[in-house]
This record gives structure tokens, C-alpha cells and sequence, in this order.
């Protein structure tokens, strides 16, 4: 007769450090829009356009969301708009050697 296999002891799982947290989408909907970085203000903004085309929500929750949904859209595109001031072009000379750097929208 064979004997019985003994049962499998499972290895302790091993795990590396934590990530940080992230923001849940209830704390990015409740935080002041200011506190807000862009990318917290972006998924905030995501949620909020799910739950408008999701369509289960009343009417006045809606027009409450849209508000907000507007707000975070201001947001995002001043954060958009800071970082492209901060962006600048390196222009080449003739010769292909860079001679300075102008600013993004300067063509």
C-alpha cells in the first residue's frame, strides 16, 4: 500500500513595502478643489462623469455634480496651463547647436 500523501503546507507569502494610499474618490469628491493635485482633481472629475452618464442619479444630485464636475475641469486646465508656461522650446541655430531655449508658444 502506498503511503498517504502528506498535505501541502503553503509558503509564508512574502510582500514588498506598501504603496502609499491613494486618495479614495469620496475624499477627492468631499476635498476643497484647490487641495487637489491634477491627478486626484482628474479622477475626481472621471467619477463624476460616471455617475452623470450613469444616469441613476436624481436630478438635483446631477445639477450638484455638473457644478463640481465644471470646478474640477477649471482646475485641471489651470494646472495644465501653469505647466505649459513652464515648458520652453530649445531652439537650434543654423548649425544645429542649441542657442537658447523660448517659450512654448512661441512657435
Amino acid at each position: 500500500m502506498a503511503p498517504l500523501a502528506s498535505p501541502r503546507k503553503r509558503a509564508p507569502r512574502l510582500t514588498g513595502p506598501r504603496a502609499p494610499a491613494k486618495a479614495s474618490a469620496m475624499e477627492e469628491q468631499g476635498a476643497p478643489i484647490t487641495e487637489l493635485s491634477f491627478e486626484q482633481a482628474l479622477r475626481a472629475l472621471e467619477d463624476v462623469v460616471r455617475q452623470l452618464e450613469g444616469g441613476e442619479v436624481p436630478l438635483e444630485e446631477s445639477i450638484s455634480l455638473y457644478e463640481r464636475g465644471e470646478d474640477l475641469r477649471r482646475h485641471c486646465q489651470a494646472r495644465l496651463d501653469q505647466a505649459q508656461v513652464r515648458i520652453e522650446k530649445i531652439v537650434a541655430g543654423p548649425d544645429g547647436a542649441a542657442t537658447g531655449t523660448v517659450p512654448f508658444d512661441a512657435g
